[in-house]
């Protein structure tokens, strides 16, 4: 993505941010997609559903019977969480865009430990759970090589500027 540049929110390759858009507002404007409340439809059949902030706790955990103090001693609130059906699997989304260095170049460094407390806390589910950076080009620099290697060392996954279907287990529009 080029600063002021134009692209493609309609891909046929994946869910393709321009900006820190949330994970909604990306998939919404994608062809045959369509969403009423947190549920995600293809061609009017439910594949997904996101749990963003509490809903994680409130529609998914809870009515399971899954209590997370439990499992983890603080609440994590993820900005962007879907739950794709065809796969079993909750990606937690984090969309970083930077255009100057600041706290984010930190904040990749704790994909680690949140990914192990998202893992814990849906291991009674049998969900499998993917932490997913969604970098904009700032973050290809060569300064970033270390920490992008550490992302991959610990599990995590990073793209730029979009998300694949293939990865997510998306249909193609």
């Amino acid at each position: 993505m080029k600063k002021g540049g134009k692209g493609g929110s309609h891909t046929a390759t994946g869910l393709h941010f321009e900006s820190r858009k949330p994970l909604e507002e990306v998939i919404k404007a994608l062809p045959e997609y369509s969403i009423s409340g947190d549920i995600v439809y293809f061609k009017s059949q439910e594949v997904a559903r996101f749990y963003t902030k509490n809903k994680l706790y409130k529609n998914l955990l809870e009515p399971k019977g899954v209590d997370y103090k439990k499992l983890i001693s603080k609440k994590l609130l993820p900005d962007d969480a879907i739950f794709i059906f065809s796969n079993n699997t909750l990606f937690i989304v984090e969309i970083k865009f930077q255009e100057v260095s600041g706290s984010v170049d930190e904040k990749l460094q704790t994909c680690d430990f949140k990914n192990k407390q998202y893992q814990k806390l849906l291991a009674p589910l049998n969900i499998t759970v993917k932490y997913v950076y969604v970098l904009n080009d700032w973050f290809a620099k060569n300064e970033y090589k270390d920490v992008l290697e550490f992302v991959k060392s610990v599990g995590c996954y990073y793209f730029f500027n979009e998300i694949p279907f293939d990865f997510l287990g998306l249909p193609k529009p």
